[in-house]
């Protein structure tokens, strides 16, 4: 036995001795670097193969051998071949999976805005929601899958954290909104910019925030964040002092009960069996937090709050990359708060507060507090007080609201209530803002408002309100699949687009030399010439029209593979409206072209 345990300590692959039992007797420095669970070690039986993560987040696979004194030997090797195997497979899956239901849902979201019956428009979004669950279980299947094999490589970059939450409140909007919802996000001033992987960090906030609307029926959802210095003894690769960030997701849901809240992040678990199944939920989503969290050498975990609901939390340590100074745009400045929600009321107000602002809320406008607005304070009022029973003096729903006498007031409103904003206007605001609230935008019009007339307001319009995201947009889509083609187009066209359809990377290459276009819809997987290659081929030529990926491959590692090949953006399958429209204004704003030529190739 002495013999056995001196080889194994010679050994550079990861190797063990295990006793009959399972229990460790001797192991090398390779494989006590893996920590491996005891118990996990003592369940094996002679013959059997596992994989496990390693360290450094490769694929390891395992082998129990019986030896003839009743000892076990236990021996790793790395997996980097299969890994490679498994990872093209699942890319292909994802492909496959994701290409059909892209033309389901799309075909079945434009059927739905044709003359129907009521039955037929019942049958609609019974196939609609199906699909939406089928997609959900799909990625959430294909993530695991691919965590559980290793293949997560973290790739840190300057982030801004309120922005982050920013686009992620914006990303749920709709889907929020659908059930009558109300999501937003607040951060306290002075954050500063850290060194993280975007992508992970937003993929973690919105599975967080994801799970939270879809358990929760009246209320909303708030994202937040809190910094606090490291008490970490390592020093940070960056030389520079690390913060640590605890991200919060709050819900006005039924919450968690305590015996539930560590069994809610195994796989396929749920705090209700019955809930779950009422919402269509896997219970993979807070299972792929977990993962990610340990990934960034964090933890996550849900609490409830003293005021009810549930508050799930993700907390890791980050570099800083860069301080910000802790801007006070409204300082001196009074606001007061009036919505029928309490998530619109808290975030406006952490909104407020972190441009220097003071703030009161108020729920209805009858409440004690509106009677003791300061003077010179801007109101903003909810355009869903309109529909809120019991928030108006007069008891009416469905008005349009009044400013508050003596008081420079502005509307705050959904999307989908921007018809809205020209009588608001008319009737004496003095601007309008979107939901969920963005912090640039509040202090903007907050400031307007203070220094303007009623209803003359030199600020931006937000984009958000505008009916066409992209009027009289050229746009080259290359997409050889003709039902997702047909759906494109038809997407692209209700923004104002004019589309020219290529069914190849060869035709797209061609097209883009005879004629301009402010942007190109790159399929990724097509016959002959790809669309990595098409984008190659694109960018050596001199094109600096802003291509876009638009592909079924779903995956953080794609869209890195599609930036490394010049394009500038990334879309996945099944294409949703609000995320074409973003993509739209990101990429087709007035002004990106001084002239047409510059968007073409030499020929």
């Amino acid at each position: 036995m002495t013999a056995a345990a001196d080889v194994i300590l010679a050994l550079d692959a990861p190797a063990a001795l295990l006793d009959g039992a399972g229990a460790l007797l001797a192991a090398n420095p390779a494989f006590q670097a893996h920590g491996l669970d005891p118990a996990w070690m003592a369940g094996l039986a002679p013959g059997e193969r596992r994989e496990t993560l390693g360290p450094d987040g490769a694929l390891t696979g395992w082998t129990l051998a019986a030896l003839p004194d009743g000892a076990r030997l236990l021996t790793g090797r790395a997996m980097s071949g299969a890994a490679d195997e498994r990872e093209r497979y699942l890319a292909s899956l994802s492909h496959e999976l994701r290409t059909p239901l892209n033309g389901v849902l799309g075909m079945a979201g434009l059927l739905a805005e044709t003359r129907l019956a009521a039955d037929q428009r019942s049958y609609v979004a019974a196939v609609r929601d199906c699909g939406e669950h089928l997609l959900g279980l799909v990625n959430d299947i294909l993530d695991l899958a691919r965590l559980d094999a290793g293949q997560l490589t973290l790739h840190p970059a300057p982030v801004q954290v309120s922005r982050l939450l920013q686009s992620t409140a914006e990303l749920l909007s709709p889907r929020a909104q659908a059930k009558g919802l109300e999501i937003g996000w607040s951060a306290p001033a002075g954050l500063p910019v850290v060194q993280a992987d975007e992508g992970r960090l937003r993929q973690i906030l919105f599975n967080l925030a994801g799970n939270a609307v879809k358990f929760t029926e009246t209320g909303g959802v708030l994202l937040g964040v809190e910094a606090r210095p490291s008490t970490s003894a390592s020093a940070p690769a960056s030389g520079s002092e690390p913060v640590t960030l605890r991200f919060l997701v709050k819900d006005t849901g039924p919450g968690v009960p305590e015996a539930e809240r560590e069994r809610i992040f195994d796989v396929f678990a749920q705090a209700s069996a019955e809930h779950g199944a009422r919402v269509d939920s896997t219970g993979l989503g807070l299972a792929i937090v977990r993962r990610l969290a340990a990934a960034h050498g964090g933890r996550a975990g849900v609490e409830a709050p003293a005021e009810g609901g549930a508050r799930f939390w993700f907390e890791a340590e980050f570099d800083i990359d860069g301080v910000a100074e802790a801007e006070r745009p409204l300082d001196g400045c009074a606001v007061t708060v009036v919505s029928p929600n309490p998530i619109v009321r808290e975030a406006a107000r952490g909104l407020v507060q972190a441009a220097g602002g003071g703030v009161k809320t108020a729920a209805s406008l009858f409440s004690p507090a509106l009677a003791a607005i300061p003077p010179g304070a801007v109101v903003l009022l909810d355009h869903a007080l309109t529909q809120a029973e019991g928030a108006r003096p007069d008891g009416r729903r469905g008005r349009l609201l009044k400013p508050v006498a003596g008081h420079p007031s502005v509307i705050l409103l959904a999307p989908e209530d921007r018809a809205s904003i020209s009588r608001y206007r008319a009737a004496g605001f003095a601007g309008y803002l979107i939901k969920p609230l963005r912090d640039v935008s509040l202090v903007e019009r907050v400031l307007a408002a203070l220094d303007g007339a009623a209803g003359v307001v030199a600020t931006a319009p937000d984009e958000r309100a505008a009916a066409q995201a992209a009027p009289g947009a050229r746009v080259l889509l290359a997409e050889d699949n003709p039902i997702n083609a047909l759906l494109a187009r038809a997407l692209l066209e209700r923004e104002g687009c004019t589309v020219d359809r290529v069914s190849h990377g060869a035709e797209a290459v061609a097209a883009a030399a005879a004629s301009a276009y402010d942007l190109i819809l790159m399929d990724l997987r097509m016959p002959g010439m790809d669309g990595r290659q098409a984008t190659e081929a694109l960018r050596a030529r001199g094109c600096r029209t802003p291509i876009v990926a638009l592909t079924a491959d779903a995956f953080e590692e794609d869209r890195r593979a599609c930036l490394k090949a010049g394009m500038d953006d990334f879309l996945t399958k099944p294409l949703k409206q609000a995320d074409l429209q973003a993509m739209l204004r990101r990429w087709t704003a007035a002004g990106w072209t001084e002239a047409k030529p510059r968007a073409k190739v030499a020929s």
